[in-house]
């Protein structure tokens, strides 16, 4: 019996966009296009009457917007919405809303104009559009539920953070900007150095690294090349570089550059806690959240070797059980767990080490 194809609904104001992604996602023989449509109101009807797997879904639109529709359909018929957007500051904004509401990913809108590159886009889209068809959508639709989309700015304690001596090393991809939310949000400000690696473009960490510290107790901001990692602060990796560590003596520094992609990702997580693993050792922590494909999965088991803690989130509550299923798969994970046991973990795991370690100096004396 031939394998059923995924039913794509493509809908965009523009005949353009609409024609190169219904050319794009036809060439795979996995996928149909079953329809398109230039607004909301006309892809409500088809929706109803051809039951797509999956939409894709442009962010500016005329009559409703894409994320007025977004809201709509996770209301009323959760389905999996990978969102089309433009590689703007205002793109990259109204994109993270639209993860926030429930959509599973987004792809940057294709530059008709462009041939080179195209190859690269083609199979980016549809890699998310499969990814989205086989995601947990009904755990996206009641996080919706449950969460205040506007986040109230946490407040941050008035504390001068020196050194850390610790070190918490995330990684996440599809699903990950809403996972890692979750985990800063349940992170005290106490907190050791947190670098973290979300697989998102150039133009949308600045704005994903703002829209954490907007929520979380920690000061989180963009990595920076030569910044130097201190406790109760967050460092996320910038989108199209690479994030690592380097120790000098008692001091850990963030290393950030443009080499090769791995994995075919730039940032990776691997790259990220390969270099964690070498310089921290034991005296680290490892999370591997949501998403798809096997990214973070040999860093963490370089980290597990070296002695470091490792969790991953359990395969009921991620979007894709890609990265921590191939870390679990590995022997990597120590503990795997549900997304809203993890910061309480980690901080029962970081609290329970600082108070062996000061029982130690206490004995020693």
């Amino acid at each position: 019996m031939p394998e059923q194809r995924i039913k794509v609904l493509v809908v965009d104001d523009s005949a353009l966009i609409r024609h190169l992604l219904t050319e794009i996602l036809s060439a795979d023989p996995g996928i149909e296009v079953v329809g398109v449509a230039s607004d909301p109101f006309i892809a409500r009807e088809k929706i109803k009457r051809l039951s797509p797997d999956v939409i894709t879904l442009d962010v500016e639109m005329p009559r409703m917007d894409g994320l007025q529709f977004l809201r709509n359909i996770m209301r009323l018929r959760p389905m999996p919405v990978v969102m089309v957007s433009s590689l703007t500051q205002a793109g990259a904004a109204v994109t993270l809303e639209a993860l926030e509401l429930g959509a599973v990913d987004f792809v940057a809108k294709p530059e008709v104009d462009v041939a080179e590159g195209i190859k690269a886009y083609a199979d980016d889209l549809i890699e998310k559009v499969k990814a989205a068809s086989v995601a947990n959508v009904s755990r996206l639709a009641s996080e919706v539920e449950h969460k205040k989309v506007a986040s109230k700015k946490a407040k941050k304690t008035a504390l001068n953070f020196g050194t850390t001596d610790k070190i918490l090393a995330i990684g996440a991809s599809t699903g990950g900007t809403e996972a890692i939310r979750e985990v800063l949000q349940g992170l005290p400000a106490d907190t050791p150095g947190t670098v973290i690696v979300q697989h998102i473009p150039g133009m949308f960490s600045s704005a994903f690294a703002k829209r954490m510290d907007g929520c979380s107790e920690m000061t989180v901001c963009e990595a920076e090349d030569g910044m130097r990692v201190l406790h109760g602060h967050v460092y996320i990796a910038p989108g199209g570089k690479h994030l690592r560590l380097r120790r000098d003596g008692a001091r850990y520094y963030c290393v950030v550059d443009e080499t090769e992609p791995v994995n075919r990702h730039r940032p990776s997580a691997d790259v990220l806690f390969e270099s964690v693993a070498r310089e921290m050792g034991k005296n680290a922590m490892c999370v591997l959240l949501t998403g798809m494909g096997k990214d973070g999965a040999a860093g963490m088991l370089a980290m597990r070797e070296a002695g470091a803690l490792t969790l991953a989130q359990d395969e009921a509550s991620s979007v894709v059980w890609g990265m921590p299923g191939a870390a679990y798969q590995l022997g990597a994970v120590q503990e795997l767990l549900p997304l809203k046991k993890i910061a309480p973990r980690l901080s029962e795991l970081y609290h329970a080490s600082k108070a062996s370690k000061e029982l130690a100096v206490v004995k020693g004396h």
